[in-house]
């Protein structure tokens, strides 16, 4: 009999201990707004995602009923900004006076901005939000975290294959042993081609990420900024990312748009890693960027081309460098944007061509060009590169130049092209955005 009572208490504590222990894809710890964003777009990306918030409501930095006013990245849409950004207009549609047209400053009631973030996360499958619970302490165990919680005065206990801190004081990143520093754009002097590896962008550099005298060394150039998958990997362990901290905003909501739009490229890498079975050692910063695209996602803070059918392929040629956005100031405020009716120079295009492709160098010394690259410098890179026959080329672009492309200019090889016609045609027929490039933004052979 006791025997039989011992074996009953010994299975009977293994519920216990089973039942305090979840097994998920990916954790994060912080309901900010940057945390709220990435578990979202991590639950979207079909990973098992919990979220912990300590307080009562997600963003309780929006808990007020004060009013503010976003003008920042009003011309950026992106991903789960821009859809918050429609949910918001949707909501004050009926309002008197309210301005809803596409490029107005976004004006809101904080605590409306909250519900409406609660209301799109009630929409996601695979998410589970646990508020009121307060996170203990974090370790490795094999190839997951154990994150340690406290909810209604019992512990739970947590396993996930990545974990992101969205707290405001980097806690979690701290008692896992890991370093993180804020962004700032002074890096990209020493590495110009972080852009390419981009996982959110802006065109108001939020506070401390700047430095003045990097003017000259910065693309995007200042105010506009992109913020490289590097920024969020936590250093000195593996599978750890770091929002809240990466912009060291402390609570601003002021910089709302930045925060969510940075949470989200966490989400992909998070959601990466947790599907590959792999480690923030052995990211694809193409297929990364490609699933951020899949979700809307902004790669550059291209201002112009929000409504342009194409955009996705603007975003993945700009992405490569290969055509670059140009800042401008444009009704008082400086925008980045792409031009598209601007004309390709060979010069532009040059550099990145015989950097992307071995063939280009044939092709350019076999070839003398104009300042100005034309239509039928493009078809013929094109045959070179695909090696299709030159007049068979033209005869399909000529056919489809309108009816497939629908581009309003005349099909005519001998005209200057236009970044946005370059742009489509390059993006289709020689696929720059294929060529991997590691987490510095070089090229991997």
């Amino acid at each position: 009999m006791i025997k039989k009572i011992a074996f009953l208490l010994l299975v009977f504590n293994c519920s216990i201990s089973y039942a305090q222990t979840i097994k998920t894809d990916v954790l994060v710890i912080g309901g900010s707004p940057s945390g709220v964003s990435a578990a979202m777009q991590s639950a979207r990306s079909k990973m098992k995602t919990v979220l912990i918030e300590q307080r009562e409501q997600l963003c309780p930095m929006l808990a007020d009923a004060t009013t503010l006013k976003f003008t920042a990245d009003r011309n950026l849409p992106s991903g789960i900004w821009g859809e918050f950004r429609k949910r918001v207009k949707e909501h004050y549609n009926k309002t008197p006076g309210y301005d809803t047209t596409l490029n107005a400053p976004l004006q809101l009631e904080l605590n409306v901005g909250a519900t409406i973030l609660s209301n799109i996360v009630d929409t996601v499958k695979n998410l589970s939000i646990q508020l009121n619970t307060s996170f203990t302490n974090i370790i490795k165990d094999g190839d997951r975290w154990e994150a340690t919680l406290t909810q209604n005065g019992k512990t739970e206990i947590i396993k996930a294959r990545v974990v992101i801190d969205a707290t405001e004081n980097g806690t979690v990143a701290q008692k896992a042993g890991a370093t993180y520093k804020p962004y700032d754009n002074q890096e990209n002097k020493n590495s110009p081609n972080y852009y390419r590896t981009s996982i959110a962008m802006g065109d108001v550099s939020p506070p401390a990420s700047y430095q003045v005298d990097n003017v000259n060394y910065n693309y995007p150039p200042y105010p506009s900024y992109c913020i490289p998958i590097k920024a969020v990997v936590a250093a000195g362990v593996t599978n750890l990312l770091v929002t809240e901290c990466t912009l060291p905003l402390k609570g601003n909501v002021n910089y709302l748009a930045d925060q969510l739009t940075l949470g989200q490229g966490a989400g992909v890498i998070a959601a990466y890693c947790a599907f590959f079975k792999t480690t923030t050692a052995n990211l694809n910063v193409r297929l990364i960027q490609g699933e951020l695209l899949d979700f809307k996602g902004y790669i550059l803070p291209l201002a112009d081309i929000s409504t342009d059918p194409y955009w996705r392929a603007i975003q993945q040629v700009c992405a490569t460098g290969l055509l670059k956005g140009v800042q401008k100031k444009v009704n008082g405020e400086m925008q980045f944007l792409f031009m598209p009716d601007s004309i390709v120079t060979t010069a532009g295009v040059k550099p990145v061509l015989l950097e992307v492709y071995t063939r280009a160098f044939l092709w350019f010394n076999a070839n003398k060009l104009d300042k100005q690259f034309t239509v039928g410098n493009l078809l013929s890179f094109i045959s070179e590169l695909t090696l299709t026959d030159p007049d068979n080329v033209k005869k399909s672009m000529s056919r489809d130049w309108n009816t497939q492309y629908h581009f309003i200019s005349k099909f005519d090889m001998n005209r200057p092209i236009t970044r946005r016609e370059f742009a489509i045609l390059a993006n289709k027929f020689l696929n720059p955005f294929a060529r991997m490039v590691d987490l510095n933004g070089r090229l991997v052979n």
